[in-house]
């Protein structure tokens, strides 16, 4: 976590609910002290539920006074749209894993998220794992426990490179030429597609094209710093162009896959994170590298993809809801999250603190070399909106060529500018 970025909660306003809901105003009836019967939702990954499962069983048999109840965050387009929907409906529970940075500005404005540092150990507990924590603080406090980070790598298929030629153990493909060059050896290879990023237009989807490599190219500025847009530059310019040539060429389709391209070989490369290991474990013999480069530098920096607790402010037994957050967030109970998902815990010293896990799992020792650089989204106002507009006019230029790169960097860069600062 040396170098990680994260995107911040930036206030907090009270709700009106009951039990443990969260609504759209008015003052909280929860108290930190209060003890009971709490709510949590949980990302519906079938390895990460399985982690859920276990760890309230084992919690709710020594407090079966304060039982936990899980579920699977509502179905929705995304998992963000059914919380705010949640918040707004005042059915929100008491504790969210998986929370999407970028989506948070707007939650706050809804109402809704406990500051953890009011709570008499919250701050001493979320710094005490380590890292560079201040970056999720707002000033000076913490409405969030940075969780768990799935850092952003190329994942390949070592069939079908060895089959092209590509040394599957040292592809060699970190800079832009070379990457170009082995995946023009792909498709002339027979492979439908060489990478296949998602062509659709959610506003995450930058995550996992255009920004990994932005980040890369350079050494971790963020999409805003300082209330301005950073990617009209040349470094913006360069990855935007080598992307245009992937889809130019050619080299990956811009139509959505029918299936898992990965799994059905129609594709050799994708970007992800360890998430998508299990996924493929009885598919696909997979390999990773860092993202490229212009210049092909060591050790480049990508996106953390991190995820965070947080806590809802209408939460009435948040005293429960707050033991029961260390408790899923203790070195063991993440080791649990690391040996049921493949997921980073984000605390220090990951490769020493888990070495038994990663002896056994070698597919993760990169991923846990590379949480050492990453970086993540910005804290914005207006985050979501801000993304989709960057998505629209990235589509437009880079997937699509309807417009030029400089057209598409100028607008986007613009129209973020006036968001951020609404």
């Amino acid at each position: 976590m040396k170098k990680i970025a994260a995107a911040t909660v930036i206030g907090i306003v009270a709700l009106t609910a009951t039990g443990c809901s969260g609504g759209g105003g008015g003052t909280a009836s929860g108290s930190a002290d209060k003890t009971g019967p709490i709510k949590v939702w949980l990302s519906n990954n079938e390895q990460e539920l399985a982690w859920g499962k276990a760890v309230v069983e084992a919690w709710n048999a020594a407090h079966p006074d304060e039982k936990v109840t899980a579920q699977e965050i509502p179905a929705g387009s995304s998992s963000e749209e059914a919380i705010t929907a949640a918040i707004t409906a005042g059915t929100a529970p008491c504790l969210v894993y998986n929370i999407a940075p970028a989506a948070v500005s707007g939650w706050v404005k809804q109402g809704g998220l406990v500051d953890l540092s009011k709570i008499a150990d919250g701050t001493d507990y979320i710094t005490s794992r380590g890292g560079t924590v201040d970056a999720y603080a707002t000033d000076g406090e913490y409405y969030q426990l940075p969780w768990k980070s799935n850092p952003v790598m190329v994942m390949y298929n070592k069939t079908l490179f060895q089959a092209a030629g590509i040394d599957p153990e040292n592809p060699g493909m970190d800079s832009y030429d070379t990457f170009l060059a082995g995946a023009k050896a792909l498709v002339g290879s027979g492979v439908k597609s060489a990478i296949w990023p998602a062509p659709t237009s959610e506003f995450y989807q930058p995550w996992f094209d255009f920004y990994p490599l932005y980040l890369a190219q350079t050494d971790g500025t963020m999409l805003v710093e300082d209330g301005k847009a950073t990617f009209d530059s040349d470094a913006g310019r360069e990855v935007a162009e080598f992307w245009k040539t992937i889809y130019d060429e050619k080299l990956a389709p811009n139509e959505a896959s029918t299936d898992d391209a990965m799994s059905a070989g129609t594709t050799a490369m994708q970007l992800a994170g360890p998430w998508a290991i299990p996924s493929y474990a009885d598919t696909v013999d997979v390999g990773f590298m860092p993202v490229p480069t212009s210049d092909g530098r060591a050790n480049p920096t990508t996106f953390a993809d991190s995820k965070s607790v947080s806590m809802f402010s209408a939460c009435q037994n948040q005293g429960t809801a707050w033991e029961f957050l260390k408790f899923s967030t203790s070195v063991d109970s993440d080791g649990q999250l690391l040996e049921l998902t493949g997921q980073m815990p984000m605390r220090t010293d990951l490769a020493t603190t888990y070495a038994d896990y990663f002896t056994k799992n070698p597919n993760y020792v990169a991923f846990a070399k590379q949480v050492e650089n990453v970086a993540d989204v910005p804290s914005i106002a207006n985050s979501v909106e801000a993304w989709q507009a960057f998505r629209d006019d990235y589509s437009s230029a880079v997937i699509f060529g309807k417009t030029t790169i400089d057209e598409f960097l100028s607008s986007a860069a613009s129209e973020i500018d006036k968001l951020v600062a609404e």
